[in-house]
């Protein structure tokens, strides 16, 4: 039950984090303004707030392994909000991204 916990707050902390910075994003360099930026700052602090929430006590294997997640969310989040077409190696690399995930986070220690 820790490792699907863990996993939903992976997933709410990338669509906080790539969410946010895509809102920044689009309210300045697709100049839709202010109110984008802000939602984006609003949803980057969200993000940090989540990552609290991991049930490992360790800041940094939390950080690293997030890293791989966010890898691979950022590619899904613009496939699905900017028509983004990943190749075969950003296929590749978000799924080494995601091992490493696995083995940061999940394996057994003693």
């Amino acid at each position: 039950m820790l490792v699907l916990r863990s996993i939903v707050l992976f997933v709410l902390a990338a669509i906080a984090e790539i969410g946010g910075a895509w809102l920044v994003w689009q309210g300045v360099r697709e100049h839709r303004g202010w109110i984008w930026i802000g939602a984006g700052v609003i949803a980057l602090g969200l993000y940090g707030f989540v990552a609290t929430l991991q049930p490992d006590a360790h800041f940094g294997r939390i950080l690293a392994a997030y890293g791989g997640v966010f890898v691979a969310g950022s590619l899904a989040w613009g496939m699905i909000a900017d028509g983004y077409r990943p190749d075969r190696f950003d296929v590749i690399g978000a799924l080494i991204c995601l091992a490493g995930v696995a083995v940061i986070m999940y394996a057994p220690r003693g």
